[in-house]
């Protein structure tokens, strides 16, 4: 009896072991008209493959995160994982050219008398190449010093033709306070970082979303990684500005915060809480009003991060639904010293919360969050 394998640039024919212990996962008519699918063999899942008249089966798991192989996608030879598109041969198990170190488990297949048969036993085993952990994963660790302040201005412009921004001009005086009194303090622009929209890997399977983001590892060209380092490892205390647009937040404001969904989704899955003693607040400025909105969802969203929030969380300032005079808008923000006032006084109490909270060491926190806890059963 005889099977194919795949060899270093070829398929080649090679006798089976007979003392091999088959088993018959169903008939060739009907497993050959998908060309990727999960069967059980044993108690183990295989991800079968069938191509040009050949079966494939390889282990179901992906070696980077668990992922289902048996719901993968061909490319070429190449089953492509459907969490985090890492690929194996769907025959031999090995990586895509230049990652041959990473190997899941293959099996031999055969066909005999119009059914499929699959080995219970691999003919290769599992091989991990190493890699390197992330930067980001370390484990948070604050550095001795006063407390660091972390402004983020979600506004949009073209970088060509800069404009003012309101909500940006409060920020930098906020900034530049807390840079006079001693701390350090940096400005995070996130129109100047080049970032993916997060990719819903949390909407393929709870475990599919990483720390850091699966984008994040993937793209070395994602700049979201400066926002990850500045909330987890390095600021203390975080301001974030903000325009109204529409009654809500910058489209800026939401492409960041629903790829910090995977910082959340560390106390859901892991039971780790990646942010300790973070103190945020907020600038919202706009033509518009919707202000208690805009904050609402702001503070309701870095509550669930673990944040902590100073007395008056935020400061505001808008002129009303049918002030559509923005020069007027803009004079306002540039000559009113009690906005300047409020920026300044605003970083001064996020300043004070985080120095109460550095100067504790509490218990480790529990696992929080609106899913923090399984729900018991009921019935």
């Amino acid at each position: 009896m005889w099977t194919l394998a795949w060899g270093s640039s070829k398929l080649r024919a090679m006798p089976l072991d007979t003392e091999e212990d088959w088993h018959d996962i169903g008939s060739v008519e009907e497993l050959s008209t998908k060309p990727v699918q999960q069967v059980m063999v044993r108690s183990v899942k295989i991800a079968l493959s069938y191509k040009d008249g050949v079966f494939g089966a390889i282990h179901g798991a992906c070696n980077h995160a668990g992922g289902p192989l048996g719901k993968s996608q061909l490319d070429g030879e190449y089953l492509v994982c459907p969490w985090h598109h890492w690929k194996f041969h769907r025959i031999g198990g090995e990586g895509e050219r230049g990652f041959e170190e990473d190997v899941v488990p293959a099996y031999h297949v055969r066909e005999r008398e119009g059914r499929v048969e699959v080995s219970s036993r691999p003919h290769k085993k599992r091989a991990k190449k190493p890699h390197a952990p992330h930067p980001l994963s370390r484990e948070p660790r604050r550095e001795p010093g006063p407390p660091r302040i972390v402004g983020i201005s979600t506004t949009a412009m073209n970088p060509d033709y800069p404009r003012y921004s309101t909500s940006e001009a409060l920020l930098e005086t906020a900034l530049e306070h807390a840079r006079s009194k001693g701390h350090e303090a940096r400005m995070l622009r996130l129109r100047e970082l080049s970032f993916r929209a997060c990719e819903g890997y949390y909407s393929k399977a709870a475990r599919a979303c990483t720390w850091p983001c699966s984008i994040t590892q993937m793209d070395p060209e994602d700049q979201l990684d400066r926002v990850y380092e500045a909330l987890v490892h390095w600021g203390d205390v975080f301001i974030v500005a903000t325009p109204i647009r529409w009654g809500s937040a910058s489209s800026l404001y939401f492409k960041m915060i629903e790829r910090m969904n995977c910082i959340q989704n560390q106390v859901t899955i892991a039971d780790r809480v990646l942010l300790q003693n973070k103190v945020v607040s907020a600038i919202i400025t706009g033509g518009q009003d919707n202000v208690q909105a805009v904050a609402g969802q702001l503070l309701g969203f870095f509550a669930e991060l673990g944040c902590q929030f100073p007395q008056f969380p935020y400061i505001a300032h808008s002129r009303g639904w049918t002030a559509e005079d923005m020069e007027r808008n803009m004079q306002t923000v540039q000559t009113s010293e009690l906005l300047a006032g409020g920026a300044r006084e605003l970083v001064d109490r996020g300043i004070e919360l985080a120095e109460r909270l550095l100067a504790t060491t509490p218990s480790p926190p529990p696992r929080g969050g609106r899913k923090g806890r399984a729900l018991p059963v009921v019935g």
